[in-house]
C-alpha cells in the first residue's frame, strides 16, 4: 500500500524557528480517517495547546467532511487529542509554561501501519527582522542555483 498522504504546514517554518521535533499521534473518528485519506485536510491555522488535565490538543485543524457519510459526519474544525508519552508531554508542557514557546503542527501523515500521524514542533515565533532574513536567504539560493546552472549548460 503506497502512503501518499502528506499534509504540509508551509506557514510553520517561515514564522517560526523551529526546536524540537515530536511524532504524535491522532484520536479520530472514522468519518475523519476516511476523509484525511482522501487528503482533505489542513493544518496550516492550527497549533497545539494543553487543557486543564495536561492532554495535549490540537485545535483548528480542518478536516473537511468525508463525501460518502451519512448523518453520522464528524465536525470539520473540532478539537482533536495528540498522542504522546508521559515524558514527553511534560517535557512540552515544562517549555510551553517557563519560556514562552508555542507548539505547532508541521505535517500530517499516514505510517506504515495506515495510521495518521502529525509531526509538531516547539517553536518560537520569528521577529519581522527575522523573516526578511529568511526572505532574502531564500532569494540568495535561488539566484546561486541560477548562476550554477547558468554555468553548466
Amino acid at each position: 500500500m503506497q502512503n501518499t498522504i502528506n499534509i504540509k504546514n508551509k506557514k510553520a517554518h517561515f514564522e517560526y524557528e523551529l526546536m524540537d521535533k515530536f511524532t504524535a499521534g491522532i484520536v479520530l473518528a472514522g468519518t475523519e480517517i476516511k476523509a484525511i485519506r482522501e487528503g482533505r485536510a489542513s493544518i496550516t491555522e492550527s497549533f497545539c495547546e494543553f487543557n486543564d488535565r495536561d492532554e495535549l490538543f490540537v485545535i483548528n485543524m480542518q478536516i473537511d467532511e468525508y463525501s460518502h457519510a451519512s448523518h453520522f459526519n464528524h465536525k470539520p474544525k473540532a478539537e482533536r487529542k495528540l498522542l504522546l508519552q508521559k515524558r514527553e508531554l511534560k517535557k512540552l508542557s515544562k517549555e510551553v509554561k517557563t519560556s514562552g514557546l508555542t507548539i505547532v503542527p508541521l505535517r500530517v501523515f499516514l505510517n506504515d501501519r495506515g495510521l495518521a500521524k502529525m509531526q509538531i514542533a516547539l517553536a518560537k515565533g520569528k521577529k519581522l527582522y527575522d523573516k526578511r532574513d529568511s526572505i532574502k536567504d531564500r532569494d540568495n539560493k535561488r539566484d546561486l542555483a541560477r548562476v550554477k546552472k547558468s554555468f553548466n549548460n
